[in-house]
């Protein structure tokens, strides 16, 4: 695997680019081929535990803007595009069941942090990226010692109708039909200054040039129009290491009702409910950000 400084790329909107160059230069970004799986963008910066940030559908390393310097302060982060989204290539195999969506998205994933991370990590995901990192600790070939889901993916079969709609008609699809000022109606960002920046990222990339096909098909497979979505409830008891989980109480995704069945069925987790929907970092970073901080510093029993 080779990584290199990323210069500034011609797919990368302005709005991106104003918020990497405020992250340089603490925090540098990166490309990286994996066996298969194409490049992976990563934005790493900092020294001392590794933490591991994942983003969710259609986002990128950068929606993590608000916690990457604060994280890199004692901390060593890798935030990394999943494969298909943000900068990152799409693998190269055809994805036709569930299970091939899940590798889609883990397998360069874990080629990535086999090469970068070889000890010990902490993984946080956001939705999509909360299923990557839940399948990472399950396989164990990356040792996970701490586990943060938020809002994520794959601890039950329910996901809300609502959002099914809307994922199979097209996020991206709809960003570019419906331009910034009627997507941001429909998907308002969070009244301060850091949410109108981050709603205006969260449009740039989701109304790229080129489109997502082939992430698009993959993430679709894992959720379905109908029926259950993938997930793994009955193996969660095998995860041992510490979990939090960090829920939106206005969820309009994932239900709180899946969190709170995890909660019990983890061996060693612990449930942060949030004033927030779908997702609880970006619209409450000053209330996630504090209990982050201290679920990842805290000694191990």
């Amino acid at each position: 695997m080779k990584g290199s400084p990323l210069a500034k790329s011609p797919t990368a909107g302005p709005v991106e680019a104003g918020l990497l160059a405020q992250l340089s230069p603490m925090v540098k970004a990166t490309v990286h081929w994996v066996p298969g799986g194409g490049a992976l963008r990563v934005l790493e910066g900092g020294q001392g535990p590794t933490v591991v940030l994942l983003h969710g559908r259609g986002g990128a390393a950068s929606t993590w803007f608000a916690y990457l310097t604060a994280l890199a302060r004692g901390h060593r982060v890798l935030a990394v595009d999943l494969p298909g989204f943000g900068m990152s290539s799409p693998g190269e195999e055809p994805v036709r069941s569930a299970e091939e969506g899940v590798r889609f998205f883990t397998d360069p994933v874990e080629a990535l942090l086999e090469q970068l991370a070889p000890g010990p990590v902490a993984v946080v995901g956001h939705s999509l990226g909360g299923l990557v990192g839940l399948e990472l600790a399950l396989r164990g070939r990356v040792p996970v010692e701490r586990l943060v889901l938020v809002d994520g993916m794959g601890l039950g079969p329910e996901l809300e109708r609502k959002a099914r709609l809307f994922f199979h008609a097209g996020p991206e699809r709809l960003a570019r039909s419906l331009g910034p000022w009627a997507w941001a109606r429909m998907m308002p960002p969070v009244p301060t200054p850091l949410g109108q920046r981050l709603g205006e990222l969260g449009y740039e990339l989701v109304s790229a040039p080129g489109g997502r096909d082939a992430a698009t098909r993959a993430f679709n497979r894992l959720v379905p129009l109908t029926g259950p979505v993938f997930h793994h409830r009955e193996r969660l008891v095998e995860v041992k290491v510490p979990v939090l989980l960090v829920w939106g109480e206005r969820e309009d995704v994932l239900p709180l009702s899946l969190a709170e069945e995890a909660v019990r069925r983890f061996p060693r987790a612990r449930l942060l409910r949030v004033d927030a929907a779908h997702s609880p970092h970006q619209e409450r970073p000053e209330r996630v950000l504090p209990e982050l901080k201290a679920f990842l510093d805290a000694e191990a029993p």
